[in-house]
């Protein structure tokens, strides 16, 4: 990043802070007037001018103003912005929301994105915490009916996963419960890899389970294997720049399609510390989708225990501060919520 003059980050952080709130060229004069600036504009014009041939700002027209480009908001963000923090009062309503919702995990992940996309005023997901890697517990076998069969497989930390099996002929309850006791006391404790090499130990029915475990816990340990709670969508088409349809229809697909949502996660947010917040700009020269979008990310939870991801999308013209100050913010309420429920 270059080397600014004093004035001249100032001057950036003005033009950025009037575009966020009113998406028009901004000129020398204009800014004068607005901030009571103690600068010519003439002054004023010769910085904005600098600014716009070192890329931070660009002008439209030739006798325009100029505008924040990719380049500008990063600078201001990484730069200028400083440590936010939320008014202790908004913290408080924040907080006594949350509160009211007891543990009740599905209630905090549809009340963390509608505060989200509230104090943003953009497009808001928050995923369900999951184990960082999941530990075989203990499984059962259960006879149904005929070739029909209960797996009922218990994982660390309590979690329970139950699904039918149909095998190729019935298997009386005896044998099912020695291959779940056999499995059982050779899987206690293992993670998914350790478990996927057993099979040289086992017979034809005690692989076929193995196999079905193996699947669960791959399916477990995936960053979106539970619902993502979304909210907000109105306010992103609202704005401006999402009024062509191909705009719009480019940043819903970050939140609607899990298999692009789960590769932006995982490259991103997911080598991150719990808790630090990740700003993206313009999709950051990878993702095509998010070219006239920002998003501000951040993990919750425990590793080792439990962690989800909760982030906020709108356009590049974002109250950043504002934003960044809430997603880190709701992020503490559930990391809170996640040792809450492990000490329960």
């Amino acid at each position: 990043m270059s080397n600014l003059t004093e004035r001249q980050k100032l001057i950036l952080a003005l033009v950025i802070r009037d575009y966020i709130e009113n998406p028009q060229p901004i000129g020398s004069t204009h800014l004068v007037q607005r901030f009571n600036l103690d600068y010519s504009s003439a002054t004023v014009r010769n910085d904005l001018q600098a600014l716009t041939e070192l890329g931070y700002l660009r002008q439209p027209h030739t006798s325009a103003g100029r505008v924040p480009t990719e380049e500008g908001y990063r600078y201001f963000v990484r730069q200028l912005m400083g440590h936010t923090e939320l008014p202790v009062a908004t913290k408080r309503t924040i907080a006594h929301q949350f509160y009211q919702a007891g543990h009740d995990v599905d209630r905090w992940m549809r009340l963390a994105a509608s505060v989200l996309a509230h104090h943003s005023q953009a497009a808001s997901l928050v995923t369900a915490p999951h184990a960082d890697e999941a530990l075989f517990k203990h499984l059962e076998l259960i006879a149904t009916h005929g070739r029909q069969v209960l797996m009922v497989m218990v994982l660390s930390g309590g979690d329970v996963r139950q699904q039918m099996l149909s095998l190729a002929e019935p298997v009386p309850q005896e044998q099912l419960s020695a291959a779940a006791a056999k499995i059982t006391a050779l899987c206690q404790g293992l993670p998914l890899d350790s478990i996927a090499s057993l099979s040289t130990q086992l017979d034809a029915l005690e692989k076929d389970v193995v196999r079905l475990v193996v699947e669960d816990l791959r399916r477990s340990r995936e960053i979106l294997g539970g619902e993502v709670y979304r909210d907000g969508l109105a306010h992103v088409l609202s704005e401006p720049e999402f009024s062509e349809v191909d705009s719009a229809r480019k940043a819903l697909r970050i939140l609607e399609e899990r298999s692009l949502l789960e590769d932006l996660l995982n490259r991103t947010i997911m080598n991150d510390a719990v808790g630090g917040v990740q700003v993206l700009i313009g999709g950051e020269g990878t993702w095509e989708e998010l070219r006239d979008c920002s998003m501000v990310l951040a993990r919750y939870g425990v590793p080792g225990l439990a962690t989800g991801t909760l982030g906020v999308l709108g356009p590049i013209r974002m109250a950043y501060g504002q934003t960044i100050s809430t997603v880190r913010y709701v992020a503490g309420l559930l990391s809170d919520l996640v040792v809450d429920l492990h000490a329960e």
